[in-house]
């Protein structure tokens, strides 16, 4: 089954750390990585950095990563135009599986300090995955998509 994770970390490094974590889990077979992304917010910093991966599917993925990573990050926190904005992605990324409430807690846990790990993987051992990252201040944010779910997602992103 397909799982579209976001991990969110306490520190604009974390994300980058946890990929070499999610990587050796791989080696292991504990998952099958099929893309991801890496958003860092240093404090600073008025936007976060987002840093996709060169995944088989990038082109598929990449049009995913550029709305729930660019978009949504390039938008207020609160008010009409979060909402409106928030509301239009939904409608792009809910048959896929990502929710609007999905979207708007990315949003609001991922913010300046902070960074996060968004992949997208295959048969994975979330429980086992999560063992991983003990210690490492991270917090789990998952949607499982089905079969028909991820053919729709890379449908709308390209990935046909």
């Amino acid at each position: 089954m397909t799982t579209f994770t976001v991990w969110k970390f306490d520190s604009p490094e974390g994300a980058e750390h946890a990929i070499q974590v999610v990587e050796d889990a791989a080696k292991d077979g504990l998952v099958t990585i099929v893309d991801h992304a890496v958003v860092s917010w240093p404090p600073d910093a008025e936007h976060p950095k987002t840093k996709h991966s060169d995944g088989k599917h990038g082109a598929a993925w990449g049009g995913l990563w550029g709305i729930v990573a660019g978009a949504l990050f390039a938008i207020p926190v609160a008010g009409a135009v979060a909402g409106a904005a928030i509301g239009a992605m939904a409608k792009a990324t809910n048959d896929a599986g990502i929710t609007k409430a999905d979207l708007e807690k990315i949003r609001t846990e991922v913010v300046p300090g902070t960074s996060a790990l968004f992949i997208v993987t295959d048969r994975g051992n979330l429980d086992r995955l999560g063992e991983r990252f003990s210690g490492a201040h991270a917090a789990l944010i998952h949607t499982n998509l089905t079969e028909g779910e991820r053919k729709i997602l890379m449908e709308t992103f390209g990935g046909g």
